[in-house]
């Protein structure tokens, strides 16, 4: 048999699998079309949620479950979760989730020389936001709150044969606050479990932070808007500022020019700084961060927010894993854009 002959009859045995292999390719394809989207809302960390993902299944249930396991953990409103035990009893020991975002929160204060902290809970009460108080602190009370804000203040030791962590206050007037962070942890629980059911195309929001992958309804990338700043405490002004492809990412936005208030005739942004114990006092209105996993973006996004612009841009150097959308006011009062490299406007792109 010639070599001709031989390869000739390869190639015919081949083809039937060939055409299996197409057919089943397409048939795949064709029901994954028909597979309808779900859409799931609902109120989760005093603000609201929604989830759309591509499956035969509703799992609303499992989703507020998911979402009811970090409520429980993290909730400072929550008088039986786990930070509330903390707060209280000055230790805990740490469940897998509990260590997992605190581990999160550690490094990323290290990584942002303490621009995020989840110890500055008594100055964001102090200055009327979380907690609202109507006395505004004096700069003594400022001085006071201090000496109980920093991660050094916590310790984190191992106890029992199986190793278990617990979490310890070196200074009892520690108080911690995971609102920064735990949004973001959410939605990449939520990620989680969609994933753990074999599902391709999903879109999660839980207080403007997202998590998205694969396709929308329309078979194109999601496409999630940043908003436009203004000076409306009220929110309802949706000017977009602009959209971006978000795709296989996590996106997080944080800015003070909707969470202010006005007393005395002055403005307080709602961004504390943990190393001056004041309202942040720059041009930076708002930071969008988009990275692999939603709890980064949202606690690098408000570290962005105590920075400003400049520092914000040396982490960004440090970290290229990181991409950013800052909108900032520039020397005359108009709002400028900054963004990292290859982070495009959708609308561009069409």
């Amino acid at each position: 048999m010639t070599i001709h002959n031989a390869r000739k009859k390869k190639a015919i045995w081949q083809l039937p699998f060939l055409i299996l292999l197409i057919v089943g390719t397409i048939l795949v394809i064709l029901q994954q079309k028909n597979m309808p989207y779900q859409h799931d809302e609902g109120f989760v960390f005093g603000t609201v949620y929604h989830v759309t993902y591509q499956s035969d299944d509703n799992l609303k249930s499992e989703i507020e479950a998911e979402l009811k396991k970090v409520d429980d953990e993290f909730s400072m409103f929550n008088k039986q979760s786990s930070v509330t035990a903390f707060n209280q009893k000055g230790r805990l020991t740490m469940s897998p989730m509990f260590e997992e975002v605190y581990q999160m929160a550690a490094d990323i204060n290290r990584e942002t020389n303490g621009s995020f902290d989840i110890t500055v809970a008594p100055l964001v009460n102090a200055w009327g936001f979380g907690f609202k108080n109507q006395q505004m602190p004096t700069s003594q009370d400022v001085k006071d709150m201090l000496r109980h804000v920093g991660m050094d203040k916590l310790t984190v030791v191992t106890n029992g044969y199986k190793a278990a962590k617990e979490l310890r206050k070196k200074d009892q007037a520690v108080m911690l606050d995971f609102s920064a962070i735990a949004k973001g942890y959410g939605s990449d629980r939520v990620a989680r479990l969609l994933r753990h059911h074999d599902i391709k195309n999903f879109m999660i929001e839980i207080g403007g932070e997202v998590v998205a992958n694969g396709v929308s309804e329309k078979r194109l990338p999601w496409k999630i808007g940043v908003a436009k700043p203004g000076d409306d405490s009220l929110n309802t002004n949706d000017e977009l500022q602009t959209v971006l492809n978000v795709t296989n990412k996590a996106m997080a936005t944080s800015g003070n020019y909707r969470n202010f208030y006005y007393k005395g005739g002055k403005k307080y942004a709602h961004t504390i700084d943990p190393k001056t114990g004041y309202p942040v006092q720059h041009n930076l209105l708002s930071a969008t961060v988009i990275a692999d996993r939603c709890a980064q973006a949202d606690a690098y996004a408000t570290s962005f927010m105590v920075m400003g612009i400049d520092k914000a841009k040396k982490v960004l150097k440090k970290h290229p894993e990181l991409k950013a959308y800052l909108i900032y006011s520039d020397h005359k009062g108009n709002y400028s854009t900054w963004y990292s490299e290859g982070l495009i406007d959708a609308r561009k792109r069409e």
